[in-house]
C-alpha cells in the first residue's frame, strides 16, 4: 500500500527516469526533412522518436512539427603521425545542424552539435581498428540523438 502511494506521488510530480524521453505534444505527428535518409543519425533519430510514441509522417502537410536536419556529416582526420610519417592516432567526428518548426512558428532555433572521439591506429591491426572506428561512430550517433532528445524535451 505504501509502495503504491510512493509511486503515485512520484509519477504525479513529473518525475522521469534518467534517459527516459517523453515527446512534447507539439511533436505528436512529426515530419523529418533530410537530404540523406540513410545517414546513421537520421536512422537512430527515427528509431528513438518512434520508441517515444511520436508518429512520423511522410509529408510536411500532415505534420504538427517539422524536424529539419540541415547538416549531417561524419568523417575522420589524422591527429598524430609517427617518425616514419605513418598515422598513429585518428579523430572521428560527427556534426549535425538542425531546427524544429511547428505549424506556425519555430519551436527550436537552429542548433549545431559536434562530437569527437579519438582512437589509436596500428597498421598490424587493420581489421580491428576499422571495427573500432565503426563502433565509435555508432556511439557518437547515440550520444548526439540523446542530446537532441534532451533539447527537444524543453520545448
Amino acid at each position: 500500500m505504501v509502495c503504491i502511494a510512493v509511486v503515485t506521488l512520484i509519477a504525479g510530480c513529473g518525475f522521469h527516469l534518467q534517459g527516459a524521453f517523453t515527446a512534447p505534444a507539439t511533436l505528436e505527428r512529426t515530419y523529418i526533412a533530410t537530404n540523406d535518409q540513410y545517414s546513421q543519425f537520421y536512422r537512430e533519430l527515427r528509431l528513438q522518436l518512434q520508441d517515444a510514441g511520436v508518429q512520423l509522417v511522410d509529408t510536411q502537410a500532415e505534420s504538427t512539427a517539422t524536424f529539419s536536419i540541415l547538416y549531417d556529416e561524419t568523417d575522420q582526420r589524422v591527429l598524430s603521425v609517427s617518425a616514419r610519417n605513418v598515422p598513429t592516432e585518428y579523430e572521428v567526428y560527427y556534426t549535425i545542424q538542425y531546427a524544429i518548426d511547428g505549424t506556425d512558428s519555430r519551436l527550436l532555433e537552429t542548433q549545431d552539435l559536434t562530437i569527437t572521439r579519438n582512437y589509436t591506429y596500428d597498421s598490424r591491426l587493420v581489421l580491428g581498428k576499422a571495427r573500432e572506428e565503426e563502433l565509435l561512430r555508432e556511439a557518437i550517433v547515440r550520444d548526439l540523438v540523446r542530446i537532441v532528445l534532451k533539447q527537444i524535451s524543453t520545448i
